[in-house]
């Protein structure tokens, strides 16, 4: 971090003469390691680094990104800031006095057990082929790999009126895939942590079992093959973490983005159903519905000190008793719009500006165990990890498909059904909660692909549930 220290006081001893200036600089790095069918494929190494320079300038906003770090280049960058921050200041949608202003100092490290660092490259592999070995247990097996991915990112904002916020994150992803095929049937089951991202180093490989989930995976992908089509019906709906992360992260963490409610994201990521009006009044779900924007958790996707505006990270309730209470969004969207919102401006990386995202978003614990909750069904059905979606451009009709689920009969889990799928409508879907599981069935899980923006930013999302039961819900199978 120190060479981005260096950078940005260069930067500030010839900052350019404006009403206010940010400064953002990352430096990104990742590898990716697979073993596919006991194969070794071509690791994936890359390294990135640049700068944002952000001007509030004579009525106008402007951005000018670069990769080149020198004096010459950041002037440059500045230079195209204030060429942007003129466009703007005649043809702007909002007045520049709406832009935040930060003043936050402060630093932030992923704790980390072991470094990345600390094992060879050759045991890395060791680990991933020891548990690809485990995947084929069955010539119905076609298919198999074990992979571990790393990402670091450094970043450094300062800003003209005294931040300095910097914090490094470290992701290791670990992930196993087994497919299995009979006739014309195919089915998969994934594991080993590859639907449970957290910050972390090398302990994350210990922490979700990878070696020792490889038989289960490969198992449950045979008995796939072998199990009845899920019924087409209405009936209770019993959802895993698996599948509760991208049930909270389409149809409540979208739909609330600021961003897209003002409209910004219209013409590319859609629209929302919710509206400005709706925020302390609306019913989104039923009493047990709780969720929040918590960027405090300890090695959860988004944790950290603030956002890329250099607004402090704060725990806010989106839903509190199922009544709406505040959208995501950053400073500037809440000038706009009148309404309170979160700390959660955040950019894919140093040529993009900061855009209203997700961050850690959280559905609360209730009470009780998974067992609880079964045991509460007469007729349903449980699904586990997500495999497909569909949601419309409002996000608030919806369709999802899983990967395993498992008929509940009279308060008990009964056999597989292949191909489980569900839909509903995100406005009526979340009154429909019957059942939240307690503290110790929470799982702290993420999605690494969220994207919006234009041009499309990539992200992070962190998202923590435990399982939850739905009453009344469609379900259907895929087909023969």
């Amino acid at each position: 971090m120190q060479h981005l220290f260096d950078i940005a006081d260069l930067f500030s001893s010839r900052a350019p003469a404006c009403d206010y200036w940010t400064l953002r600089l990352v430096e990104e790095e990742q590898d990716h390691l697979e073993v596919r069918q006991g194969v070794v494929e071509p690791s994936r190494l890359t390294y990135s680094s640049g700068a944002m320079v952000t001007l509030v300038k004579d009525g106008g906003i402007g951005y000018g990104a670069s990769s080149d770090l020198s004096a010459a280049g950041l002037r440059a960058a500045a230079e195209r800031a204030g060429g942007w921050a003129r466009v703007h200041a005649r043809l702007g949608l909002f007045e520049a006095g709406l832009y935040p202003r930060s003043s936050t100092r402060a630093d932030y490290r992923t704790p980390i057990e072991e470094p990345w660092s600390t094992l060879p490259i050759g045991e890395k592999l060791d680990i991933l082929q020891a548990a690809n070995a485990a995947l084929p247990i069955d010539d119905r097996i076609v298919d198999w790999s074990a992979w571990l991915a790393r990402r670091r990112v450094s970043q450094l904002l300062i800003t003209s009126d005294g931040g300095r916020v910097s914090q490094v994150l470290d992701y290791v992803h670990p992930g196993l895939v087994a497919v299995a095929n009979e006739g014309s049937q195919t089915q998969r089951r994934h594991g080993g942590g590859s639907d449970g991202s957290q910050q972390g180093g090398l302990e994350r490989i210990v922490a979700v079992r990878l070696l020792e989930d490889a038989p289960r995976v490969a198992e449950e992908a045979l008995a796939l093959l072998d199990a009845p089509e899920c019924p087409q019906d209405t009936r209770d709906l019993v959802l895993l973490p698996s599948q509760m992360v991208l049930q909270i992260h389409e149809s409540i963490g979208h739909p609330l983005e600021l961003d897209r409610i003002l409209g910004d994201e219209r013409n590319y990521a859609g629209t929302s159903f919710v509206t400005p009006g709706m925020f302390g009044r609306y019913r989104y779900g039923s009493e047990l519905l709780n969720v929040t924007f918590d960027p405090t958790v300890p090695m959860e996707l988004v944790s950290g000190v603030a956002d890329d505006e250099g607004a402090p990270a704060t725990r806010e309730y989106l839903i509190r008793r199922g009544i709406l209470e505040r959208p995501l969004g950053g400073a500037l969207s809440q000038a706009r719009a009148g309404l309170p919102g979160t700390s959660n401006t955040r950019a894919s990386g140093w040529d993009r500006p900061p855009i209203d995202r997700m961050g850690n978003i959280n559905l609360e614990p209730g009470e009780g165990s998974l067992a609880d909750l079964i045991a509460q069904v007469e007729r349903g059905i449980l699904m586990d990890t997500n495999r497909s979606w569909s949601i419309d451009d409002s996000r608030n009709k919806f369709q999802f498909g899983c990967e395993l689920g498992r008929l509940i009969e009279d308060g008990e889990l009964k056999g597989l059904v292949r191909n489980p799928g569900y839909r509903g409508i995100s406005a009526s879907f979340w009154r429909s909660l019957d059942g939240v599981g307690g503290p110790e069935s929470l799982e702290i899980r993420g999605v690494c692909n969220c994207g919006k923006g234009e041009p499309n930013q990539s992200v992070y999302v962190g998202h923590a549930a435990p399982p939850c039961l739905f009453r009344d819900v469609a379900v259907f199978g895929g087909g023969e």
